[in-house]
């Protein structure tokens, strides 16, 4: 194998070989992976709360090739996409996260400003690997063009990490309210008891 490749490929992590943030340097080794005969999928996501769902889908990404580039959405394109106060989890660790996948090759952390499909059209993957959810028909005819074949996977898990917060959120919400109702009862019963004792 080639020394050059060897960090994407190697047992440990090496956050600092798989992660990248420049397009020079990404492009560097996408461009010795195809000149190596490896094939390379390209999937992109938020990656927040990282569950099953996620390992599922990274996992069935990696079958169609040789090596998985994932695409990371920074804080700020996170905010945007879906409010305030996400993401729960920073860019940071979510690229790291990513690098203890075993599925996972390389990781690239996509900007904000970036135009539609920047990263896409940059890398020109063999495969595009990306789900119903995301693209409509129109968008795959488009991007047809800048990727050897696309490949769409159905969700891999019946939660999101969406639904998750709003469990963490929910479930002590309701503890609070049943509490709060069992207090006012308590309270009703005392004044009731005090208006017959005083009546």
């Amino acid at each position: 194998m080639n020394k050059k490749l060897c960090n994407i490929f190697g047992f440990n992590s090496d956050f600092k070989g798989r992660i990248f943030r420049d397009y020079d340097e990404l492009l560097k080794k996408v461009s010795l992976c195809k000149r190596n005969g490896l094939k390379v999928v390209l999937t992109s996501g938020t990656f927040d709360l990282f569950h099953v769902g996620h390992s599922r889908y990274l996992e069935a990404a990696k079958k169609h090739g040789d090596v998985l580039l994932v695409g990371v959405d920074n804080d700020e394109k996170v905010r945007n996409k879906k409010g305030p106060h996400r993401p729960i989890v920073s860019e940071d660790e979510r690229m790291e996260i990513l690098c203890h996948s075993r599925y996972v090759d390389m990781v690239f952390l996509k900007q904000a400003k970036e135009a539609k499909w920047f990263f896409i059209k940059t890398v020109q993957p063999d495969v595009l690997i990306t789900t119903k959810r995301i693209y409509d028909k129109g968008d795959l005819v488009g991007l047809d063009e800048y990727c050897g074949e696309i490949k769409l996977l159905e969700s891999q898990a019946t939660t999101s990490t969406t639904a998750k917060i709003r469990r963490i959120l929910i479930s002590p919400a309701e503890e609070i309210k049943t509490k709060l109702r069992e207090a006012v009862e308590d309270v009703c019963s005392f004044l009731d008891n005090l208006t017959r004792v005083g009546g």
